[in-house]
C-alpha cells in the first residue's frame, strides 16, 4: 500500500538531487532500498563526497563523524540536510513532521524513539542523531517485531538484539542490528564481534570471524552451573538464537540452563555434559562447530578401494557418502562397479547422493526436479542401492530465501512427486540450514545431509541446525596413507539414516532407451513430416481449422508438435527406462495429439473449465480424467507405481493436473499405454513387444477394437495403424541413439 509520505520523500530526492546523484527513483509511495540508495547519495552529495554511490560506507560515516558528530536543531546545516533525514524517518516509519527542512519537535521525538528501538539510547541519550544511528536509519533493516511469512518475531531474540547494539554500538566495527526479532546472518556476526570484543580484542583487530584467536579464547570461558557476568549473557543470547527452547536471556548460568544445554549437546551429537564448554560454544556460533571432533560419516568424489576402505574404518567411519552419477564434462566422482561391494566388505555402510549441474538458482524448477528424481531412480536402481534407501539431492549454492520459495520448492516438488510415485525410494536433501528446514517443511523430503561446511553462507548465518538433519558436513580432511590414503568430507552422524550395509545387483539397462542423439534431429524432422503428408496431414491446417482458427487459437503444425516432444525427450527416456518400455510407445500419440489438436478440443475444455461438463480429453495426449484415474489405479494395483486409488471424488483435481501439467499428462499416458495393453490382454509392454502388439496398443488408445454391437472399431483400428507408421520413424532414431 502506497504512503502519502513516502511518496513525498520520493518525490523531494528526484527533485532535489535527482540531476545531481545520478539516479531517480520510482514515485510509488512504498519504502525499498532504491529510495535509501538514492536518500544516501543525497546525504554524500551533501557532505561534498565524490563519486556518490548506494553504500553507506567507511567513507560516508568518517565525513559525517567528522563534520557532525552530533545533529539537532543547531547543527544541522540545511534545510535540505534535514528534509534527508525526515524522509528517511519516513520511510522507516517514524514521525518526522512535514518534510519541511526543520529539526522540530516531531523529527526530534522520532529520533528518541529510534534509538530506543535500537537499544542505543543509554550509550546516545537525547534527541541528537549521531552517525551510526543515522547509518542504520538510511538501511532497510527493522527496529520494531515483524513478521516474515508465517515466522513471527521473537521478543526474547529482539532483546538481544537491543542489548548487542546498547553494549558494543560504540566499538568501532560495530553497527546498528535488526532488531526484529529474527535471528540472521548480521546477528550472528555481531555475536562474533562481541565474543571477541569481550576476549579484549581491539577495534581493527576483531572481526567478526570464528579464526583461531577466538577459538583460542572461547576455550579459556567454560561456564558451569554458578557462572555469572557476561560470558553468561552471551551464552544464553547464543542458544536462544539457535532457538533452543525453556532457555532465558541473563547472566547466571543456572541448573535449568544446564538441562537445557545437555539437550542440545545431545540433539548435534557433542558429548553431553551440560557445560558451555568450547565445543558447545563452537557448535552454537559456526555452523561446522568444531571441526577437530571425530566423525561418523564422510563423502567424497573418489573410488573406495580396499585399502581406502580400511584407511576409513581405522580412523572411526562407518558411513560413506557417495554420488550416483556424474556431471556431464565435469569431475569422474560416481560409483564405479564393484565399489558397493568393496564397501560393504570392509564393514562401512553407503548413502548415496545424486548431483549434477545443482549450483545456481536457474538450474532449479519443477521439470527439471521431475527429471532428477526420475533420474536418480535409474541409477540407483543400476548401483543395487535397495528399496528404503534415501537419496540425497544437492542445493550446492547459498541460495537466498526468496529463490528457495521461486525455485527450490517447485524442484524439489518435482523430485518428490518422481521418487513417491515411481519407487520405493525416499527423497533427503544436502544443503544449508535454511533450505533444508524449509524443504523440509513442504513436505518433500525427510531428512537433512547439511552443508555447515560452508559457514559464509546466508542459508547457514542465522539459522538452527535442522531438526531432521541426518549428516552434518564440518571438515575436509585426508586420513590414510600410501594406497589408502583418501581426502573426505568429514560429516557428524546423527543416526537417522545408516545408509546400506549390502545391495542387489545392479539393475541391468542393457537395450533401454536413451537420450535422444540430436546429430539425428534434422532427418528424423524430415521423417516425420514426410510420413504425417503421406497419411494426408499437412504441415499446418486441417481437422477443422480455418485459417483464421490457426492464426489466432494456436494451432500446431508438424514440426512444431515434433519440437515440443523432442523438447520433453527427457522425460520420455526416464519414463521409458523406468517402465521398461519403447519411448516411442509412449511418443506416438502425445505428437499426434498435439499435432490434431483443433477448436473442438478448445470448446471442451472451456465445457469443463466453466462448469459445464465434468470431463473431456485434455492436454498433450488428449486424456480424459477417468480414463487416466482407471490407468493410474491399475498401476497402483500392478505394483508399477506407488500413490493411493483414485475414485470419482479426484477427478477434478486429475483433470486439471492433465491440462495444465504437461508433465502429469505425459505420465500419465506412459501408464495407460501399460494399461491399454491390460484392456486387450497382451502381455505387459516391454522393449521387445512386436509392431503387431504395438500396433494394437496404440490402437486402443483411440477406442476398444470393438464396437457395442461386437463389430470393428473402424476408426480406433484407423488411429492404430496411422500411429504404428509414426511409431516405426521415431523408434528407427532412437534405435540409432541406443547404439551410437
Amino acid at each position: 500500500m502506497a504512503d502519502e509520505l513516502v511518496l513525498r520523500a520520493q518525490r523531494f530526492v528526484n527533485q532535489a538531487y535527482g540531476d545531481k546523484i545520478g539516479m531517480t527513483v520510482e514515485e510509488n509511495g512504498r519504502t525499498g532500498w532504491s529510495t535509501m540508495y538514492a536518500l544516501t547519495r543525497a546525504l554524500q552529495w551533501e557532505l561534498g563526497i565524490s563519486p556518490v554511490a548506494d553504500s553507506f560506507g567507511p567513507t560516508t560515516l568518517r565525513t559525517l563523524s567528522q563534520k557532525f558528530p552530533r545533529l539537532n536543531s543547531a547543527t544541522v546545516p540545511s534545510a535540505n540536510f534535514c528534509r534527508i533525514i525526515q524522509s528517511a524517518m519516513y520511510c522507516k516509519g517514524y514521525d518526522g513532521g512535514d518534510i519541511d527542512g526543520v529539526y522540530n519537535a516531531n523529527v526530534q521525538a522520532g529520533i528518541t524513539k529510534l534509538k530506543q528501538d535500537m537499544g542505543v539510547d543509554g550509550v546516545y541519550p537525547g534527541s541528537d542523531l549521531t552517525p551510526k544511528v543515522f547509518k542504520g536509519l538510511l538501511n532497510m533493516d527493522p527496529y520494531v517485531l515483524v513478521r516474515y511469512g508465517d515466522r513471527p518475531g521473537d521478543e526474547d531474540i529482539r532483546s538481544i538484539q537491543r542489548w548487542l547494539n546498547g553494549r558494543y554500538i560504540h566499538r568501532q566495527d560495530f553497527f546498528v542490528i535488526p532488531c526484529d526479532g529474527h535471528h540472521s546472518r548480521d546477528v550472528a556476526k555481531s555475536m562474533l564481534f562481541a565474543i571477541q570484543y569481550e576476549l579484549g580484542m581491539a577495534d581493527g583487530v576483531a572481526n567478526g570471524s570464528f579464526g583461531p584467536a577466538t577459538q583460542a579464547g572461547l576455550r579459556q570461558h567454560t561456564l558451569r552451573v554458578g557462572s555469572t557476568g557476561v560470558w553468561v549473557n552471551l551464552f544464553t543470547a547464543a542458544m536462544i538464537l539457535n532457538q533452543r527452547p525453556h532457555v532465558a536471556f541473563g547472566g547466571t548460568f543456572t541448573s535449568d540452563l544446564s538441562s537445557a544445554v545437555f539437550e542440545f549437546q545431545d540433539f548435534v551429537r557433542l558429548s553431553p555434559n551440560g557445560d558451555g564448554d568450547y565445543p558447545t560454544w563452537a557448535s552454537l556460533l559456526i555452523s561446522y562447530g568444531d571441526q577437530s571432533r571425530s566423525g561418523a560419516a564422510c563423502d567424497c568424489i573418489t573410488t573406495i578401494t580396499p585399502a581406502r576402505a580400511q584407511s576409513l574404518l581405522s580412523a572411526g567411519y562407518v558411513y560413506v557418502g557417495r554420488y550416483l552419477c556424474n556431471v556431464p564434462n565435469g569431475r569422474d566422482k560416481m560409483i564405479k562397479p564393484g565399489e558397493l561391494q568393496t564397501i560393504a566388505a570392509n564393514g562401512l555402510n553407503c548413502f548415496p547422493i545424486y548431483q549434477t549441474f545443482s549450483d545456481g538458482a536457474a538450474y532449479f524448477k519443477y521439470s527439471q526436479g521431475t527429471r532428477d528424481g526420475l533420474d536418480a531412480i535409474d541409477w540407483a536402481k543400476y548401483h543395487g542401492f535397495k528399496d528404503g534407501s534415501r537419496i540425497y539431492f544437492a542445493v550446492d549454492y547459498d541460495a537466498f530465501d526468496h529463490e528457495v520459495t521461486s525455485n527450490i520448492l517447485p524442484h524439489f516438488r518435482g523430485i518428490s512427486r518422481a521418487v513417491q510415485e515411481n519407487s520405493r525410494y525416499r527423497v533427503g536433501i544436502y544443503g544449508p540450514r535454511n533450505v533444508c528446514r524449509r524443504v523440509r517443511e513442504a513436505g518433500y523430503t525427510d531428512a537433512s545431509f547439511v552443508s555447515d561446511m560452508s559457514s559464509g553462507f546466508s542459508g547457514n548465518l542465522g539459522f538452527p541446525m535442522p531438526g531432521d538433519w541426518a549428516f552434518d558436513q564440518i571438515a575436509t580432511v585426508t586420513v590414510g596413507t600410501g594406497a589408502g590414503a583418501i581426502e573426505i568430507d568429514k560429516n557428524i552422524a546423527s543416526g537417522r539414516d545408516v545408509g546400506q550395509s549390502s545391495f542387489d545387483p545392479g539393475a541391468d539397462t542393457a537395450g533401454l532407451d536413451v537420450d535422444f542423439n540430436a546429430t539425428y534431429r534434422a532427418a528424423m524432422l524430415q521423417e516425420v513430416r514426410s510420413y504425417l503428408e503421406s497419411i494426408g496431414v499437412p504441415e499446418t491446417g486441417g481437422d477443422g481449422w480455418t485459417d483464421t482458427d490457426w492464426a489466432t487459437l494456436g494451432g500446431i503444425s508438424n514440426t512444431n508438435a515434433f519440437d515440443l516432444v523432442l523438447a520433453a525427450d527427457w522425460l520420455f527416456t526416464s519414463l521409458a527406462r523406468q517402465l521398461r518400455v519403447r519411448k516411442a510407445l509412449i511418443q506416438a500419440p502425445v505428437l499426434w495429439e498435439l499435432r490434431k489438436f483443433n477448436p473442438l478440443d478448445i470448446a471442451a475444455d472451456t465445457a469443463v473449465k466453466t462448469g459445464v461438463d465434468d470431463d473431456c480429453s485434455t492436454g498433450w495426449g488428449q486424456i480424459k480424467g477417468r480414463v487416466a484415474i482407471e490407468a493410474r489405479n491399475h498401476c497402483v494395483q500392478q505394483g508399477i507405481i506407488n500413490g493411493s486409488i483414485l475414485g470419482e471424488r479426484d477427478l477434478e483435481s486429475v483433470w486439471t493436473q492433465l491440462h495444465e501439467d504437461s508433465i502429469y499428462n505425459i505420465k500419465s499416458v506412459a501408464y495407460l499405454t501399460i494399461y491399454n495393453a491390460h484392456q486387450i490382454n497382451l502381455p505387459r509392454p516391454g522393449p521387445n513387444t512386436s509392431e503387431g502388439d504395438s500396433e494394437r496398443i496404440l490402437s486402443r488408445y483411440n477406442g476398444p477394437p470393438l464396437t457395442n454391437e461386437g463389430k470393428p472399431n473402424l476408426p480406433a483400428l484407423k488411429y492404430g495403424r496411422e500411429l504404428v507408421g509414426l511409431y516405426r520413424v521415431l523408434e528407427k532414431y532412437y534405435r540409432l541413439s541406443r547404439n551410437g
